[in-house]
This record gives structure tokens, sequence and C-alpha cells, in this order.
């Protein structure tokens, strides 16, 4: 009976773990900068969750991987190689957090640089209201547009990316 009793009195603790969720998240360099990043997972004032621990699926530019979280910190297997274009997202079992990053490499190591998906929006919008306003530099505006287009896609940066980041950042701004 008392086995019985002890076991009963166990089940909220084992029950509160199974429903622990990352409702954001922020990515760094990893501590021991061997070309890794970092995901973080962060409360609402940007500081670092401990509470997080166990494996959390993500997917990196659309591939998908379970991440090992220990005191709030995952680290991705793969290695950047050169500066590049990467979306992160999580899917908890309500919503779903999705953020685009530019990470920079250099010599002094990775740089990670946030991008809102409202940019993508409001700098062609821009381009075009110049060239609008100018007509004279409409071939101009587009050469560069396309040249937006161009630097992003080579920089692993695709169509999918770009408008899945668009309406993550308007469901943030929504919500």
């Amino acid at each position: 009976m008392k086995k019985l009793l002890f076991l009963l009195l166990l089940i909220p603790l084992f029950g509160n773990a199974q429903f622990q969720k990352i409702e954001n998240f922020v990515v760094k360099e990893n501590l021991s900068r061997n070309g890794k990043l970092a995901i973080i997972a962060v409360d609402s004032l940007e500081r670092t969750n401990e509470r997080i621990n166990g494996t959390y699926k993500f997917s990196i530019n659309g591939f998908t991987q379970d991440l090992k979280f220990h005191d709030g910190i995952a680290v991705p297997n793969d290695k950047i190689e050169s500066s590049t274009f990467v979306f992160f997202k999580h899917k908890n079992q309500d919503t779903s957090k999705g953020r685009l990053f530019y990470i920079y490499k250099s010599d002094k190591g990775l740089s990670t640089f946030a991008i809102s998906g409202l940019m993508f929006l409001i700098i062609p919008a821009v381009i075009l209201l110049i060239a609008y306003a100018f007509k004279k530099l409409l071939l101009t505006a587009i050469i560069l547009a396309v040249g937006f287009f161009f630097f992003n896609h080579s920089q692993g940066l695709n169509i999918s990316s770009i408008i899945e980041s668009i309406f993550a950042s308007l469901k943030n701004l929504i919500f």
C-alpha cells in the first residue's frame, strides 16, 4: 500500500517533466568556438530557460533534427563552413516558432544576426516606391531587386524560407 501511495505521489512529478515547452529561442556561437551554433531556449525576458532538458525536434533549413537540450542549451551536429542564412523552426503542441538568422563567419568566429521576416516585405516595397517615384531609375531598381534575391539565394536562402519567415513574423506581430 505504501509503494502504491508513493508511486501515485510521483506521477505529478513525471507529468510536469513531459510538458516543458520551448516558447522562444536564440542562436549564438557555441562557447567552444568550434564552428558550431548553440540553440538557447529563453523566456520572455531573453534569459536562458535552464528548466529545458531533453530531446526536442527542430527544423533547420527544412531538415528535421532531434536536439538534446541540457540546461536550456543544445548544439546541432553540423558545422558552419561559410556565411549563410539559417532558418530554425520549433513546433510545440499548440504553437510553432520560426526564426531566420544570418550567420557571418569570420576569423574571430561566428556572429549571428536575427532577421525579421517583415524585412523581406519592407526592402522590396521601398525599392519599388523609390522606382515609382523616380521612373527613370526603374531599370536600376529591378536590377537591385534581382540582385537582392540572387544574393539571398546564393547564401542558402530559398523562397520557401523567405515566405515562412514572413508569415512567422506577421503571426508574431498579430499575436
